[in-house]
């Protein structure tokens, strides 16, 4: 071979590995932001966060609706614990929900293990895994009994039931 050909195989290779390399970085996409200036960061107001569990796991696929929307709210609400001390009336009013629909919501993702409530308060909790395990000392309500006990918004609904049912010479 002369040298004529060795650099024509050679610029041939180069042309080569430089298309391929392109190819490859063409189906990638870049991992720099889209707009730079609009970084988010965490100042002194808080920081929401779902995590990509959330999505990966199955629970975006499992919440419908309410569902998504309450807990969505109450993650946005919550303090760096996942606390949010939001009153029934305020979360149905933000979420556009009546109290039906919120007790349902708030009921399934109390038993989907994403949420604890204490009748007053909310956590979002860290999602739980195969197998969740409860604390035995657990403030959370849980039973329907202890739902129609001790919250408010619970208690709410079965007094307007009660009223609405009621023979109307009563009222």
């Amino acid at each position: 071979m002369d040298r004529s050909q060795i650099s024509t195989r050679w610029r041939r290779r180069v042309a080569h590995e430089k298309l391929a390399a392109m190819k490859r970085t063409e189906h990638r996409p870049s991992q720099q932001p889209i707009r730079p200036d609009r970084i988010r960061s965490i100042r002194s107001g808080g920081f929401a966060f779902i995590p990509n569990r959330f999505l990966h796991d199955g629970f975006f696929a499992a919440l419908h609706g309410d569902e998504f929307v309450l807990y969505f709210l109450l993650a946005l609400a919550g303090d760096r614990n996942g606390l949010s001390f939001y009153h029934y009336d305020s979360l149905c009013s933000l979420a556009g929900m009546t109290l039906e629909r919120y007790i349902a919501a708030r009921n399934t993702l109390i038993d989907m293990d994403l949420v604890a409530f204490d009748g007053r308060r909310f956590q979002v909790l860290s999602l739980p895994g195969a197998a969740s395990q409860r604390h035995q000392t657990d403030p959370a309500l849980r039973t329907r009994e202890q739902l129609e006990d001790r919250d408010p918004a619970t208690v709410h609904l079965l007094i307007q039931n009660s009223l609405r049912n009621a023979p109307a010479e009563r009222r």
